[in-house]
């Protein structure tokens, strides 16, 4: 059955293509190169003027995004500096910052700031990981969550499929993931780049489909299941059949370094297909 109800979020890229990290999905890499634009970090009214238009889109989520392994000083003040202005001027929109490993310490400043959730990706399994990862560990990952647990921070985690993963590898993440309780689990599909260590993504569309089945199962009705990166290449025209499948949140706009479909026109097409835009992440 189609969940009516869904959940969108908007990602803002706001530092792009510097990590020096090895993660052989990610374009955000100088390792590899890949054809991206690059920049160090956005003006913070540059920021506020994005989470104006996706709260305008409907975004209940708006998720802060910068490169590299984690949180350093820097990185922190500059993401407490962007969620500060962020709450003055834009109302009842989600916070999410996504800024890699972080300590307890530094969770807590971004907690102080405002900031609602904290999204860290597990990426894959924990016996997998070495094959895409060696810069840092998935140990390394999975702390961070523990880390925001503890403090009380909403979690959101989730990872990748078509990494070259097998089955078991889905399922030991997926049992992971489920062992930390997070709010909100964004899935993603590689999208493959000519730069990029892995070269394609196996997976067809209905592997994929019942992959969102399949971690719907495993994970139950509370978590909102977002469909993230890779969504329309992997599902093309019918990549609103998600939510017959279980999915009930996507990522409305641009990704990180790879274009989404135009904002406002996709948030028309959910409307006219009967969805109803959730106005709160409480479910």
């Amino acid at each position: 059955m189609i969940n009516n109800e869904i959940f969108l979020c908007a990602i803002n890229n706001c530092e792009s293509g510097t990590c020096p990290e090895d993660c052989t999905f990610c374009t955000q890499s100088t390792k590899y190169k890949a054809k991206i634009q690059r920049y160090k970090k956005k003006s913070i009214e540059q920021i506020v003027k994005e989470a104006h238009i996706a709260k305008a889109n409907k975004a209940i989520g708006y998720c802060l995004v910068t490169a590299g392994a984690g949180l350093d000083d820097d990185r922190t003040n500059f993401v407490c500096e962007a969620t500060y202005a962020i709450k003055k001027e834009v109302k009842d929109i989600n916070i999410i910052a996504c800024n890699g490993i972080a300590s307890k310490e530094q969770l807590k400043e971004l907690q102080k700031a405002g900031v609602d959730n904290y999204n860290h990706n597990l990426e894959s399994s924990k016996e997998y990981y070495s094959n895409i990862c060696t810069t840092h560990s998935w140990e390394d990952r999975y702390q961070t969550c523990i880390n925001v647990k503890e403090l009380d921070m909403a979690l959101c985690t989730g990872g990748i499929f078509g990494l070259g993963e097998s089955m078991e590898d889905r399922t030991s993440m997926l049992n992971s993931i489920k062992q930390l309780k997070p709010m909100s689990v964004p899935i993603n599909f590689f999208h493959p780049n000519d730069a990029l260590p892995i070269k394609s993504n196996t997976l067809t569309k209905q592997e994929a489909f019942n992959l969102i089945s399949y971690t719907r199962k495993l994970l139950g009705d509370d978590v909102m299941l977002m469909i993230a990166g890779g969504r329309e290449n992997t599902f093309k025209q019918d990549q609103y059949d998600i939510f017959k499948y279980g999915a009930n949140a996507i990522v409305i706009g641009d990704y990180l370094t790879t274009s989404g479909d135009n904002a406002s026109k996709e948030l028309q097409i959910l409307q006219d297909k009967g969805f109803l835009i959730a106005t709160s992440c409480k479910k």
